[in-house]
Formats: C-alpha cells, sequence, structure tokens
C-alpha cells in the first residue's frame, strides 16, 4: 500500500518515562511513573477519569511540564523540547480537524507547514492507508464520526512521527463503531510500524488493541504487562475489578501446601495453585473470574476436583452470547456468573437454588487488608462449616 512505506520513520528507540511526576498545587497527578514502551509497539495507558493518564500522555507530548523525571525517545532526553521539535504527534478525542479545508488540505497541513510544496502523493498513500480513497474533496462535516478520526490519523502520520499519540480517540463514537476502528486502528499500526501510545478507560478498549497495558489509580501503575496477564493473574483487587470483574472472596491463606495454597473462607476450605497466588499466609481476596463459574442443580453434579459453593438466584440478566447471574450464598455474599448461551442447558428463574463450581486454576490469590471484605456485605451470618 502506498501509504505504508511512505510514512515509515528512522528507528527512534524505545520512549522511556523514568521517575516521571506532576504537580497541581498540593494535588500530585501523577506520581514517579517509570515504564518503557518498545519501539514499533502499540501500548496502553488504562484507567478511570482522574487518575493521571491524560497528563501523563501531555507529558510526552510537551504539552505539559513535569514537575519531576525524565522524557526520553532512544537515548535522547526530549522532557525540556517544546512540542513542535519533538517527533511526536497526537490525535485527540475531539478530531480538532479544519472545518474550511476540505480532507486533502486537512492532511497535507502539517506537510505545508513544513515548506514540502509536493504533497500529492503522500496525502494520496495516507487516505489509502486510512481507506479514505475518493474523500480527498470532501469537507469534515460532510463524513460521519468514523470517518473523520480516519482523517485526523491520516493528518498525525503524514508527519512521519516517532510516536504518535491518541488521547481516547474513539470516545465520541457509538459502540458498533467503535468496536469496527478498534480493529482499523491495530491494521494501521501494524503497517505502518509506529509506537503507538493510547490513552482510555474503556478495558475491552485496551485489551483489543495494545500489546501492553499500564493500569494507573491515583496517579501511580497498579499492574503493567499484556492484556492477557493482567487478566487472567491481576496484582490488585483493583485491577481484578476494573479490568473486567471478578468475585473477590474475604479469606484467609495458611501457607503452601506442594503446588497448592490451602485457604478458607466463611469457613469453607478451597486451594489455589501457588503459581496463581500473590500471598501465602494471612488475609487474602479468593479470585474467580464470572465466566469461570460454572452452574448446576446439585452438587453430585460438580465435577470431580472442583471447588464449589451453593446459592440461591437474586437476578438475571440475558445480553446476547451470555446470561448474567447474581447469586446469594449461603453465608449472605453475592457471585456473579457469566453462562454462555449454547443451548446446552436451560436458564435458571429467580429463586432458583444452584450450586457455582470452578476449577482451582482459574482461581488466583491477592493479599488483602485485614478491614476489606468481599465486595458486598453479607446480609446474614451462619456459623462456619467446612467443605470441599
Amino acid at each position: 500500500m502506498r501509504g505504508t512505506t511512505a510514512v515509515r520513520a528512522e528507528p527512534a528507540g524505545d520512549l522511556r518515562l523514568v521517575a516521571l511526576s506532576k504537580r497541581f498545587g498540593s494535588v500530585t497527578a501523577v506520581h514517579e511513573i517509570s515504564l518503557t514502551v518498545p519501539q514499533g509497539s502499540f501500548f496502553a495507558l488504562l484507567g478511570a477519569s482522574g487518575c493521571g493518564k491524560t497528563t501523563t500522555l501531555r507529558m510526552i507530548a510537551g504539552l505539559e511540564e513535569p514537575t519531576g523525571g525524565r522524557v526520553l525517545l532512544g537515548d535522547r532526553d526530549v522532557t525540556r523540547l517544546r512540542p513542535h521539535q519533538r517527533p511526536v504527534n497526537t490525535v485527540f478525542q475531539s478530531y480538532a480537524l479544519f472545518p474550511h479545508l476540505d480532507v486533502f488540505e486537512n492532511v497535507a497541513f502539517g506537510l505545508r507547514r513544513r515548506g514540502i510544496r509536493s504533497v500529492a502523493d503522500e496525502v494520496a498513500g495516507m487516505l489509502a492507508l486510512v481507506q479514505l480513497d475518493g474523500y480527498g474533496r470532501r469537507r469534515p462535516a460532510q463524513l460521519s464520526g468514523g470517518q473523520q478520526q480516519r482523517v485526523a490519523l491520516a493528518r498525525a502520520l503524514v508527519n512521519r512521527p516517532q510516536v504518535l499519540l491518541l488521547d481516547e480517540p474513539l470516545g465520541a463514537l457509538d459502540l458498533t463503531l467503535r468496536r469496527r476502528m478498534q480493529v482499523e486502528l491495530k491494521r494501521i499500526q501494524t503497517e505502518v510500524g509506529i509506537t503507538f501510545v493510547h490513552v482510555t478507560h474503556d478495558q475491552e478498549e485496551a485489551m483489543t488493541m495494545a500489546d501492553t497495558v499500564a493500569v494507573l489509580n491515583a496517579g501511580r501503575i497498579e499492574q503493567l504487562g499484556a492484556p492477557a496477564d493482567l487478566y487472567e493473574y491481576p496484582a490488585t483487587a483493583f485491577v481484578a475489578n476494573f479490568l473486567g470483574q471478578s468475585n473477590l472472596l474475604a479469606a484467609e491463606a495458611h501457607g503452601t501446601g506442594g503446588n497448592e495454597v490451602a485457604v478458607t473462607a466463611y469457613g469453607r476450605r478451597f486451594s489455589v495453585p501457588a503459581g496463581r497466588s500473590r500471598a501465602e499466609r494471612g488475609p487474602v481476596h479468593l479470585g474467580v473470574r464470572p465466566e469461570k463459574l460454572h452452574l448446576v442443580d446439585s452438587v453430585d453434579q460438580v465435577p470431580a476436583g472442583c471447588q464449589h459453593v451453593t446459592a440461591s438466584v437474586t437476578d438475571t440478566s440475558y445480553v446476547g452470547v451470555s446470561t448474567q447471574y447474581l447469586l446469594r450464598t449461603d453465608w449472605g455474599g453475592e457471585l456473579s456468573a457469566f453462562v454462555a448461551n449454547n443451548g446446552a442447558s436451560g436458564p435458571l428463574p429467580v429463586g432458583a437454588s444452584a450450586v457455582a463450581y470452578w476449577e482451582p486454576r482459574h482461581a488466583f490469590l491477592l493479599p488483602r487488608e485485614p478491614a476489606e471484605a468481599d465486595r458486598t456485605t453479607p446480609v446474614r451470618a451462619e456459623p462456619p462449616r467446612a467443605t470441599s
């Protein structure tokens, strides 16, 4: 494709943040963040509003001056360089297209500012890359939201940045278009080979596109890694519940025996593989993802080697691919279970008794402060009784 070779810049090396921090008066928005974004990768900064992710992005772009720390691109320290002096471009959620210019001139804007007169081939290559051939003479107002997003992307990429920053670029799109653009953004990043740093609060968006995700919380990195690693083996209760949903039971760990950690929760005995345990003794959260829970009518139907709790159905939600159940356990806590609508079994009605079971290899253990409980308050207490 014409745009692919045109946009590739000279290798710039990894993007590194070294103890990067930002304070606004007495408020510290970013707490000494240190991370490395490998050259040519798709990296996501994921977090809720106010966690410091956009402030971090603005410091990389040069739009915000750090209170401390450094921003390095390869061996080059760019911390004190002005935005236009950095080999970095940004795509914002608002797109910021020029309404009085057509698509061609919007994309050509940066090239013309640099004094390049012959821009036709470069612009045509970019429009081909973002699949907007033939749209060059349209105005932004004549485009859909997704098409405007592609124009903003082409305008940034045509300048051959070594790092492209994306600040919630899909936030204004509807769900169907957003999912389509997630695939397109990843395709474009793979073709051009440029480092993408994407800021988002959308967990699905980060997991769909990014090679590596940094989960931010209150200005600090809570966990960093591949999306599957963060989801399957979260490091903290915050990550477990921010990246998807988790059932977290307040429990006590009693040390390892063989390759397992023995755990008790509400008088019941469980075990978790040592390789999936971030604590071996003391207060812990015993975690199981809702889609890892299976529901049956009786304990006799629980497969050998699985662990279980008894419960009753308090709510059901049909969401197409699955039915989501809320379950009240016999100690008064609440669990969530997602059951695939594959025709293997019929739906359970509200009020039905059920046994929720899981394989130990799908559970995980997280450290817990002694005052923390599970995610719901038990409505009644019962004497503890041991189960397998």
